[in-house]
């Protein structure tokens, strides 16, 4: 680049957006990359706080902003997702689809850490609409020397590291354990619950059962419904804590599910089990999921229904960011709950 006065910039090619802010009325470029400067635009530029100008002289060993700008995005874009146009050096990531974003936060720490290149994301974890914005970046400077794009390629190694899983339309049933239930002293207001949170994403549910809280009867149960091809997950509701009568959990373990997690740092949910047969999910819902907003069940469930393996490294990283807040107006997934850990 070379650097001359704005008042001797007359019939030269700017080389970058220049933006101009107008509070509460305008913000966004005012002269475009590639605009010839008249004797008009001398005072606008300079009202702009404008008093040098940069104009870019051909060097083959640099990345204009914008030339950077697009080949970071190339780097970094992954499944279902599509880059917004260049503006003011800038690119963003935007997603095709609804689903589950999830980001290789060591790589995108190491790619922030090159300092003259940033990038920018939504949480990993977070559940996205179709249009929403995942991430956006752009180089510091106006300019960045080739090599140092060549790092990132290095750091990504052809493996984008943003990506947007799509939801699908799973096929569950619901297995109600618990002697009050089964001998109708009180209505079963679980299932109703779970109904409604899974219809959000368009899933239908199989089978419901009711048991008492005999093991027996809650493990053949479980192995029953496990056996049958039209269903992707179980979930089990009641008897999940340590009470005595409480029996779920060993039917689950005895049904020869392999048990990825029973108990998670997240309230409300820590007693909360993840197991998997083959392909095909089970979870225990603690009470917590019937008369709270949201728990670890709303964390946990995008990554069943993108197909994203939970494992107990990530059921453990929950904790950080694990404490719902209970706020009188709920925002989720607008907020900080499960969103640092994960």
């Amino acid at each position: 680049m070379k650097l001359i006065k704005t008042v001797d910039a007359v019939g030269q090619i700017i080389c970058h957006d220049i933006t101009q802010i107008i509070p509460n009325e305008f913000k966004g470029p005012r002269f475009k990359k590639g605009h010839i400067v008249t004797e008009e635009d001398i005072p606008v530029l300079l009202s702009m706080g404008k008093d040098n100008l940069f104009i870019l002289e051909n060097d083959d060993s640099f990345y204009h902003e914008d030339e950077a700008a697009g080949i970071l995005a190339d780097l970094f874009q992954g499944a279902n997702l599509h880059q917004s146009e260049v503006k003011e050096g800038k690119i963003e990531l935007i997603s095709d689809t609804n689903g589950l974003l999830i980001i290789d936060k060591q790589r995108l720490n190491k790619i922030n850490q090159l300092k003259d290149i940033m990038l920018a994301t939504l949480p990993s974890g977070f559940e996205v609409n179709k249009g929403e914005r995942v991430a956006g970046t752009r180089v510091i400077p106006l300019i960045i020397k080739k090599d140092r794009i060549s790092l990132v390629k290095q750091i990504v190694d052809s493996n984008p590291l943003i990506n947007v899983f799509a939801f699908k339309r799973k096929k569950y049933s619901v297995i109600t354990t618990g002697n009050e239930v089964y001998y109708e002293r009180i209505e079963d207001k679980f299932t109703p619950v779970i109904k409604n949170k899974l219809s959000h994403y368009g899933c239908e549910m199989k089978d419901h059962v009711i048991t008492d809280d005999n093991v027996e009867n809650i493990k053949n149960s479980i192995k029953s419904i496990l056996s049958k091809d039209d269903v992707d997950m179980v979930i089990c509701t009641g008897g999940m804590s340590v009470d005595p009568d409480d029996k779920t959990p060993l039917a689950i373990k005895e049904s020869g599910v392999n048990i990825v997690s029973y108990g998670a740092p997240v309230l409300p949910g820590a007693m909360f089990l993840i197991g998997y047969l083959g392909k095909k999910v089970i979870c225990g819902l603690p009470g917590c999921v019937m008369y709270s907003k949201r728990t670890i069940f709303d964390l946990l469930l995008p990554y069943i229904l993108t197909d994203n393996t939970i494992t107990s490294d990530l059921v453990y990283s929950l904790g950080n960011g694990g404490l719902c807040r209970n706020c009188n107006i709920c925002h989720f997934p607008n907020c900080s709950f499960g969103k640092a850990g994960i």
